[in-house]
């Protein structure tokens, strides 16, 4: 007979302090359609020495080729206001996980690009 309480105990090592932390799977994106709804990131990102001046003068970063799941934290950051640019909390405030995953898988891809090319 087959002890399965060994078997049991490992998985739930796993699971639970998964569970606990919040770790969900990452809505996978789709470079495609990321590209589609880069309408409000192209005005400012991949802009070499772009600069915002509300609130204050901000040099606004390039994020083409940045790793998606920095981009994709870095949005919910903006959307839960852990991060608080106003602008980008406004614009991150109507992504859903997926437009998230989207656009990160978009812009991982590019090299340096704006929303246009």
């Amino acid at each position: 007979m087959i002890n399965v309480m060994p078997i049991c105990a490992a998985v739930a090592m796993l699971v639970v302090p998964a569970v606990a932390l919040g770790q969900v799977p990452a809505v996978q994106g789709n470079a495609a359609a990321g590209h589609q709804k880069t309408q409000m990131c192209g005005g400012c990102h991949g802009i070499p020495g772009w600069r915002t001046a509300y609130p204050e003068v901000y040099s606004v970063p390039i994020i083409g080729g940045q790793h998606p799941a920095y981009i994709v934290k870095a949005l919910q950051a903006y959307k839960s206001g852990e991060r608080s640019h106003p602008s980008m909390k406004a614009i991150a405030a109507t992504l859903s996980d997926k437009d998230m995953a989207d656009l990160a898988a978009y812009y991982a891809n590019t090299d340096n690009k704006t929303a246009s090319k």
